[in-house]
């Protein structure tokens, strides 16, 4: 079997290194900060397309984007949580599973992360932005980690908080759950995923069932 997991609102809460972020790059260009509920709303898509969506001219984007990383680096783990039973789930799924991470972070941060809390050791790979062309919701992200840990006939779970994840399971053929521990609502994570639970750590009892 294998288990893959999201980042941000699935298993890490980076909302305040990531707002403040944001904030910071903004201002690095003297314009003002969306407010942060219109920036929460975009958290899963990646960096150069959320600035897209924040107003940020696309000839533009990609120094926003360099300013954001220059702030977010150095406050990311001091500003950032595992989410309550994720390190309870990340063991458990390693009992019964080959674990991976799929995100649209930075995979280079994500795995300092990871190291950080002490759980990078429970993954065999981490899929992140500038290991694809196209991130989620395209299924490239999901299809790469698969080759990486040699898929064959495996189940494959892809758990994740927003309908990026779930579109990007179907869209790769694998089953998709969705967790009401970050982003997304529970209406919307409910049209796209096969089924939702409350955290990562309940997805992984129910897989174990």
């Amino acid at each position: 079997m294998i288990i893959l997991f999201d980042l941000d609102g699935t298993l890490i809460d980076s909302t305040p290194a990531i707002l403040e972020s944001f904030n910071e790059a903004f201002k690095s260009f003297n314009t003002p900060t969306p407010n942060d509920e219109k920036i929460k709303s975009l958290i899963g898509l990646p960096l150069d397309i959320m600035f897209e969506k924040l107003g940020v001219p696309t000839k533009q984007k990609w120094d926003y984007v360099e300013a954001y990383k220059k702030h977010y680096r150095p406050i990311s783990k001091q500003k950032t949580t595992l989410l309550p039973f994720a390190k309870e789930a990340i063991i458990e799924a390693s009992k019964i599973a080959t674990l991976g991470i799929v995100t649209t972070k930075t995979a280079k941060y994500s795995e300092e992360l990871m190291e950080h809390f002490e759980v990078m050791k429970y993954f065999k790979v981490l899929i992140g932005r500038e290991d694809v062309e196209h991130p989620k919701p395209h299924p490239e992200p999901i299809l790469k980690a698969l080759k990486l840990l040699n898929y064959k006939d495996h189940k494959v779970f892809m758990i994740g908080d927003t309908c990026l994840d779930s579109i990007s399971a179907k869209k790769a053929n694998v089953n998709s759950i969705g967790v009401l521990s970050g982003y997304g609502d529970k209406e919307t994570l409910i049209s796209c995923s096969d089924i939702v639970v409350e955290n990562s750590l309940k997805a992984i009892h129910l897989i174990k069932s």
